[in-house]
């Protein structure tokens, strides 16, 4: 009998349980994520070679004109080493780990979610699924905040693959406006990409004008109606505020509106 069961378990019947309870589930990036796994015994003694955490997320990638989804661990945590899991033993096992800078926030259904696994010789490996919600860092939403102060109104937010503006990950995280009543006739869309580090935020800030005769034509045809331009806010600057956030970025859509 044991040894039919040491067979199940290889198969993953009857093998150990797992499941990750987190402290809560919205977080900011940045911030400490702490929780426990809980570990159920199956019916056999296993041997465990460790337990991890990944965090997760998901972009899309444009080829020859198709769109894919693609999966992206942002970090790998280990939670324990090797360690014996007796037949029907319990245990809970408590870890954390800082929310990488560049995680995404989960907006218009962006999913992140923690894969926990235990690694199990000759066995199918237990797992688990907890989706996270990441909210903005206050430095976003200092940008945020400025960009509502100018009018516009949110459209969407997607991650995209873009391996060089992604500082360390594959895809960047567009952030998409409609245009407010003073900018109608020359913004078709704004559209920011955020980039955080300890001591304050970089911004994308590029700006997707309406076409104005011939010429404009012609730059929405071949894609050359965006104009970007880096712009970068420190802790004084948003200790300021949102209209003097507000200043630069309508500075800049000015500059590109004229040309």
């Amino acid at each position: 009998m044991s040894f039919f069961n040491k067979i199940l378990a290889k198969v993953g019947i009857g093998s150990a349980e797992i499941d990750t309870l987190l402290e809560k589930v919205s977080y900011v990036p940045g911030e400490t994520v702490k929780g426990v796994v809980r570990i159920q015994g199956g019916h056999v003694d296993q041997e465990i070679e460790r337990i991890y955490i990944q965090l997760m997320t998901r972009y899309i990638r444009e080829q020859n004109d198709r769109k894919s989804e693609y999966k992206h661990t942002l970090a790998c945590f280990d939670v324990s080493e090797q360690l014996l899991l007796r037949s029907g033993e319990k245990l809970e096992i408590p870890f954390s780990f800082p929310l990488p800078l560049e995680t995404p926030v989960t907006y218009d259904g962006q999913p992140v979610w923690l894969s926990t696994g235990l690694d199990i010789e000759m066995a199918i490996d237990p797992t688990d699924h907890d989706e996270i919600k990441v909210e903005p860092h206050f430095y976003m939403d200092a940008v945020f905040e400025a960009v509502e102060y100018l009018g516009f109104h949110f459209k969407s937010s997607t991650c995209e693959h873009a391996t060089k503006l992604g500082r360390g990950v594959p895809f960047v995280q567009e952030f998409e406006y409609y245009p407010s009543s003073r900018f109608t006739g020359r913004v078709h869309e704004l559209e920011l990409m955020m980039n955080l580090d300890e001591e304050g935020i970089h911004v994308l800030v590029e700006v997707d004008r309406r076409a104005r005769g011939l010429m404009g034509f012609f730059e929405q045809a071949f894609d050359l109606d965006e104009r970007h331009i880096r712009l970068y806010f420190d802790r004084a600057d948003i200790a300021q505020g949102a209209s003097h956030i507000a200043e630069q970025i309508e500075r800049v859509i000015e500059e590109q509106t004229r040309r």
